[in-house]
């Protein structure tokens, strides 16, 4: 089945984009039985519904006529959850509508409101926005929905969630009652069906098969993980695949800083989005992402939905999902259109009770397997070297003067060499994990595999961590502590990077309030502080330390006396001679106090004629009469 739309400037904008044949729910939703017909649609996210009801719009505004009349008040409305959705929704649009002349405005909180206004009263012929916006521009008399010729609720399910029952009520009330409506809902819950049978008329119900699985291209993986390798796991499987465009979800905003951060001293050009972001840096971190200047983005749930990026096969999840739904959400990211992609969860042993159940309700077969190691990294590295065009394209003129320049100073091998360097410099490192396996026998191998490290690397008495070269070293510092939250485990991916070292030529690391100094290989020492210099983004200041960088750069603190049972419980000798000190206590015969008794402990009290005994009422006092 092909593209048939009656309006010529909508078939050269599909023709444009290389539409040739519609997906499943775009075909059922053009059918000629659904005409100008109510329509209640099931649909997943990723199968093309924004361009299915683009084109069930297209279809009511135009006809077979080529352009739009005059903007005035809006002819159609769509409603989305989130901003993101929204202002994707109006990109999708914007190319659909590109050649009928059509005037599109997004309405979505973040955004200046009295901009979004002078626009609507400007004349529009489609808006699109999220329903607490577009519900505050109707009350304030900004939006007009006397025209409306169609209206279309995107994620209906979602909105119905996040509260928004109110504000899409009284948008559905405020628009006129012979409408189209088209409802959109990846499930089909009893308040969807409440809400079509409400403000829907004779509604076609329309299902597309496959909604209640997981989606046809994307191939689920479960990585097992140790718990506190969760963040080298996300780096080597970042580099093990090596998807132009990669979202890692997190639970929390926390943890998308931590992380962010983390990926980012680490080399990999990484963006973060959460909702305490503002809309502005929302749309600049997915700008970026477009255009290739960032290629992971790790993000809460405020991504799951409306995120369209090109060349997104890869979608990571940190943190498990709440539930089965916030699975497919979040993985139908990727394979989109009929693009492959991965979904990978990361499930520590704990939790593997709980992804299991996950998979089973998404229904979804998934892959188990432990985490990629550095080998098979490099392994990967090397063939995706051979393959890069850098290598395999034919060389220009300029290219093969230079080559023979080069050839002249050096031999092939050489150079070959230092292109193998270039290529390896430009990655990130991956990292030493491990993987769990499963039951009692991979526990054993995971302990033995904590003592055989313990002697490499062990943890500091400052703070830090100790290991590394042998021999003669020479200690650096850096102006950063506890205070400005210092850890080992950031801090020696930058020390490796600065210094252009591995990790076996870093030794101690002891962290102190407002500093850390670290141990470097004596052979070494010179070419480490002149990279460290050199290097871009030192924004921490490496310097050598003079004398003992180790020892001696902190006062110890003073330890409490050891905790003597036979003094603190010695029992007490009713026999013992007494003898009084200078202030009227008692005192050994030596001189020294005896100990005092438990804390807290009772002291007996006198008892006066007047003073209530336990059980009894109080005496009465002596001149009663």
């Amino acid at each position: 089945m092909a593209f048939s739309p009656p309006s010529p400037s909508i078939a050269r904008a599909l023709a444009a984009r290389d539409y040739n044949e519609p997906t499943p729910v775009q075909a059922m939703v053009l059918a000629p039985e659904t005409a100008g017909r109510d329509l209640l649609v099931s649909a997943q996210t990723g199968s093309g519904k924004t361009v299915a009801y683009g084109l069930a719009i297209a279809e009511t505004l135009l006809g077979e006529a080529e352009f739009l009349g005059t903007p005035g008040a809006p002819q159609a409305l769509i409603v989305a959850p989130t901003r993101e959705l929204a202002l994707q929704v109006q990109r999708e649009l914007t190319w659909l509508f590109e050649n009928t002349r059509a005037r599109i405005v997004a309405c979505v909180g973040g955004m200046d409101p009295r901009r979004e206004r002078r626009a609507l009263s400007e004349g529009v012929h489609i808006v699109v926005g999220t329903p607490g916006r577009l519900r505050d521009h109707i009350e304030r008399g900004g939006l007009d929905l006397s025209s409306l010729a169609v209206a279309v609720l995107d994620e209906a399910d979602e909105m119905l969630d996040l509260g928004f029952r109110e504000d899409l009520e009284f948008i559905l009330s405020a628009a006129p009652g012979e409408k189209r409506s088209l409802l959109f809902s990846a499930t089909l819950p009893k308040p969807i069906i409440g809400l079509a049978k409400r403000y829907q008329h004779n509604a076609m119900r329309i299902e597309v098969e496959g909604t209640q699985g997981g989606h046809a291209d994307i191939e689920y993986r479960a990585v097992r993980i140790v718990p506190k390798e969760a963040e080298h796991a996300v780096v080597n499987l970042l580099r093990y695949f090596e998807s132009p465009t990669a979202i890692v979800f997190c639970n929390t905003r926390e943890s998308v800083r931590h992380l962010l951060s983390t990926l980012q001293e680490r080399g990999f050009a990484a963006v973060g989005l959460s909702g305490e972001m503002g809309q502005n840096e929302r749309n600049q971190a997915l700008q970026a992402l477009r255009d290739g200047r960032a290629r992971v983005c790790v993000a809460t749930d405020v991504a799951a939905r409306g995120i369209d990026l090109p060349n997104l096969g890869l979608v990571i999840h940190a943190d498990l999902p709440h539930d089965a739904e916030s699975l497919q959400h979040r993985s139908g990211r990727t394979g989109r259109a009929g693009r492959k992609g991965v979904s990978i969860l990361l499930v520590p042993p704990f939790r593997r009770r709980k992804a299991e159940l996950l998979l089973s309700v998404a229904n979804v077969d998934v892959i188990w397997s432990g985490p990629p190691s550095p080998d098979e990294i490099r392994k990967l590295d090397q063939e995706r070297m051979l393959a890069d065009p850098l290598i395999s394209e034919a060389p220009g003129p300029e290219d093969l003067d230079l080559a023979q320049a080069l050839l002249a100073q050096r031999s092939a091998e050489e150079l070959a060499a230092a292109l193998a360097r270039l290529y390896r410099d430009r990655l990130p490192a991956p990292e030493d994990v491990f993987d769990p396996g499963e039951g009692r026998a991979a526990r054993t191998r995971e302990r033995e595999r904590g003592e055989e490290r313990r002697p490499e690397r062990s943890r500091d008495a400052r703070g830090g961590a100790t290991g590394g070269p042998s021999g003669n070293t020479v200690w650096f510092r850096m102006p950063v502590g506890r205070r400005k939250n210092a850890d080992p485990k950031w801090l020696l991916p930058l020390i490796c990077r600065r210094g252009d070292v591995t990790k076996q030529d870093v030794g101690s690391i002891r962290i102190f309030d407002n500093e850390t100094v670290f141990e470097i290989a004596n052979d070494l020492a010179e070419g480490f502080i002149a990279n460290a210099r050199a290097s871009e983004g030192g924004d921490i200041l490496i310097e050598p330390v003079t004398g003992d960088g180790g020892g001696a750069r902190r006062p110890a603190r003073p330890r409490k006396p050891a905790y003597d049972p036979v003094k603190a419980d010695r029992p007490v000798d009713p026999d013992r001679p007494k003898v009084k000190g200078a202030f009227g206590k008692e005192r050994r015969p030596d001189g020294t106090p005896y100990p005092k008794g438990p804390k807290g402990a009772e002291k007996p009290k006198k008892r006066k004629d007047n003073a209530a005994v336990p059980g009894k009422s109080k005496r009465p006092p002596k001149n009663w009469d």
